[in-house]
């Protein structure tokens, strides 16, 4: 689960699990802490220095309806301001509807969904947690079509449900049983729930959006699907499992989280906290001999010991069961008997055909094996490989790219074989992982045997390629990546190929680490500050986020870059000079950047937030942006003085301050809600968002009573049976039928 709002006071990071305690140097200077209304100076006051380093660039709609007209003015609606209503609300001038929530039925057969509790057949239902999304247009006859505005697949992850303790207290009767053993009829519902939907969506003759009920491109992929394993981790002693002997095939996608679309129109869905579903027993560490993947279980959040999330390996001797519990029980050598490898099946980026239900989706191993966000491409260039941008969402983890071996050509994105497009580019190529230097450049760690620091790394022994991508963190810990706070979804400019980077927050950075997972802010993780929230919560580290780009130097496989933060994350009232550094108003300001996508048809930048740290002020938002480039503001001197007297101090470029104009809240989202998942019509006049966990504090024991739901949307926007809070999709349109945004 992504949202921080149910973690303890000390803390709005929901990631609080922290595996990399790899001693990866950080930069020597660090960066005060101050705060205004909310904010406690923890040393001096810092100065900010700035110096101008140049302009923004202009966007305007390229889309192929507005290609005959002049451009037209963007971010022109009136901005939203914060809410804390149970609520949708977008501008004046546009239209909201529900479309697609949790249990709505996918075949004709299926019943609708009473929402009560008592609805089964979750493989034939929307699953829950709507999460990243991508559109997939269709024609009148029912072909892939790149122009389509009317008719279209959606593929719509489902990452995973909302649980006060174990049970997904939601789809049960009673809010289910919160004890060990899980009865089976429970767990079976909550197997199906996760994955990925996709799903027919289409413009009505009423002008209104719906989902296709019996639609043929309707499909469901749960914890339970066959999935086939490509790339060099194919058929590697790593995969072998129980299930597949030959490690070439396994069972299901989890904790679906960010999303993407391959230039070629296939679905790209990350796979982020997969480890918290197994469980790891007492012993496993002397039954593997403490062997090296004791070593890997660990960085990768299983210790021995560890309990699973929901319990569903104590449902009963089945195998679907027993597949969770990650431990050596066999007596093989390569663990074909058991299911002690099982975990290593999980955390890739999974591509499937969204239009083309009988082929089996590949997990594509070459992009390394992490807490996958959103895999964003970049912009095709004819005869030049293509990259592949990621992040690893966990605190202290790592940003990587993949470039692929082979070239991109035009015929590349009609090919119907859509699949075969995919293992030509993902399943070959090197895999590499970010080093920021405090200068405002960069490099591309090369994660491979052919870099001295993997091969020769004398804290795990890589044996191959395989080893390395299945083990990419302890790759990434090998060479020295930087640390990151909680790299979330990525984004490719499409005007000029810059790469954006959300970092949602850290409560680990400090400026006087006292172990381990506590980190000194750097140049590209610049504030650790006090927040309060309300009118005694303290959050420490930083609790607003901010949002890093980088600038390729020489195209998709370049080996550096340069990079500055283009946004803050922060209150309006927070001090600009050690918290505000972006300027924020109030019809701007956020806390903790998450979701992350440019539109195609006019190039504006949207932000959706993941917040617990402003939620007593505002509900989780929607930001429409228009950002200009790298090295466009100005660089930021912050000095600290640390409890001894000591002084530190850290330079970091600041991208240019965002006039109303070029940032503005567009929507605000009912309570207790995440804001993820986006995407649009090809003429960017439908615009798709997702609703995740609204209510998601309501307590298991009050599952029967509405009256005590932190949330009963959509029900109260006129959406379905029953009053229990439910993920959905929404669509966006303006009431004069123009592009969204303009």
């Amino acid at each position: 689960m992504t949202d921080a709002s149910t973690q303890p006071a000390v803390s709005v990071d929901s990631h609080g699990e922290i595996t990399n305690l790899s001693d990866n140097p950080t930069f020597a200077s660090v960066v005060d802490a101050s705060l205004s209304r909310r904010s406690v100076l923890l040393g001096t006051a810092a100065t900010a220095l700035f110096t101008s380093l140049g302009g923004v660039s202009t966007l305007a709609i390229s889309g192929e309806a507005e290609a005959a007209t002049t451009p037209k003015k963007l971010l022109s609606f009136k901005p939203v301001a914060k809410s804390l209503a149970d609520a949708v609300i977008v501008p004046e001038g546009y239209d909201v509807q529900v479309i697609y929530a949790l249990g709505d039925p996918l075949t004709a057969n299926t019943p609708d969904y009473k929402n009560d509790g008592t609805d089964g057949d979750f493989d034939n239902r929307a699953g829950d947690h709507h999460d990243g999304m991508e559109y997939f247009g269709l024609s009148a006859d029912g072909k892939p079509s790149t122009k389509s505005g009317t008719r279209g697949v959606l593929g719509i992850n489902h990452e995973a449900t909302t649980d006060e303790k174990l049970s997904s207290h939601f789809i049960h009767a009673d809010g289910g049983t919160r004890s060990l053993p899980r009865p089976a009829a429970e767990v079976d519902k909550e197997l199906a729930i996760h994955g990925v939907s996709m799903v027919e969506v289409r413009k009505a003759a009423s002008g209104k959006w719906e989902y296709v009920k019996n639609s043929g491109f309707n499909r469901r992929f749960t914890t339970l699907t066959e999935i086939d394993i490509a790339g060099p981790a194919r058929g590697n002693a790593l995969l072998k499992t129980k299930y597949s002997p030959e490690g070439t095939k396994t069972r299901g996608t989890l904790n679906n989280c960010g999303a993407g679309r391959s230039p070629w129109g296939t679905y790209m869905t990350g796979e982020e906290n997969f480890n918290g579903y197994f469980a790891r027993p007492k012993g496993d560490d002397e039954a593997r001999g403490k062997d090296k993947t004791v070593t890997a279980l660990n960085r990768y959040g299983r210790r021995e010991g560890d309990a699973s999330r929901h319990g569903w390996e104590s449902a009963g001797s089945g195998d679907k069961y027993a597949r969770w519990i990650n431990a050596k029980t066999g007596t093989s050598a390569d663990g074909s008997d058991d299911y002690r490898n099982e975990m290593n099946g999980q955390g890739y980026v999974v591509e499937m055909d969204p239009y083309d239900g009988k082929k089996l989706a590949k997990k594509r191993t070459a992009l390394g094996r992490y807490a996958h966000e959103s895999a964003a491409f970049s912009n095709p260039a004819v005869g030049q490989p293509l990259a592949v941008y990621m992040g690893d969402d966990a605190r202290n983890e790592y940003i990587y790219k993949f470039v692929t071996d082979a070239i991109w050509s035009a015929a590349d994105a009609t090919n119907p074989d859509r699949l075969a497009v995919g293992d030509k580019f993902l399943d070959k190529g090197t895999l590499y992982v970010a080093k920021f230097t405090a200068d405002g450049t960069g490099e591309w760690l090369e994660l491979s045997l052919n870099n001295p620091a993997v091969k020769n790394y004398d804290k795990y022994s890589f044996a191959d390629l395989a080893d390395v991508v299945v083990n990419a963190r302890i790759a990434g810990d090998a060479v020295g990546a930087t640390k990151m706070d909680r790299p979330e979804w990525c984004a490719v400019n499409p005007a000029n190929g810059e790469v954006y980077f959300t970092l949602t927050n850290n409560a680990n950075r400090t400026i006087e680490p006292k172990n381990a997972p506590q980190l000194e802010p750097d140049a590209s993780n610049p504030r650790a500050y006090t927040d309060v929230k309300g009118t005694s919560r303290l959050q420490t580290g930083n609790s607003h986020g901010h949002i890093i780009r980088l600038r390729e130097a020489g195209g998709a496989g370049a080996k550096a870059f340069s990079w500055d933060i283009y946004l803050f994350g922060a209150e309006a009232s927070a001090d600009p000079a050690t918290v505000n550094l972006s300027k924020l108003n109030a019809n701007q300001d956020l806390s903790s950047p998450d979701g992350l996508a440019f539109s195609q048809a006019t190039g504006i930048c949207w932000i959706q937030t993941d917040d617990g740290a402003y939620t007593d002020v505002t509900n989780c938002m929607m930001l429409a942006a228009l950002p200009g480039k790298v090295g466009d503001g100005q660089k930021v001197n912050l000095n600290y003085t640390k409890a001894d007297g000591a002084k530190v101090s850290i330079t970091t470029p600041v991208g240019k301050a965002p006039s109303e104009g070029e940032l503005k809240r567009f929507l605000v989202g009912p309570k207790g809600c995440e804001l993820t998942g986006i995407t649009e019509t090809p003429d960017g006049k439908a615009l798709f968002v997702n609703i995740q966990h609204p209510g998601e504090s309501t307590k298991a024991a009050d599952v029967n009573d509405p009256a005590k739901y932190e949330s009963q949307w959509p029900a109260n926007a006129g959406y379905g049976a029953g009053k229990r809070p439910r993920s959905a999709t929404i669509v966006i349109t303006k009431k004069d039928g123009g592009v969204i945004g303009a």
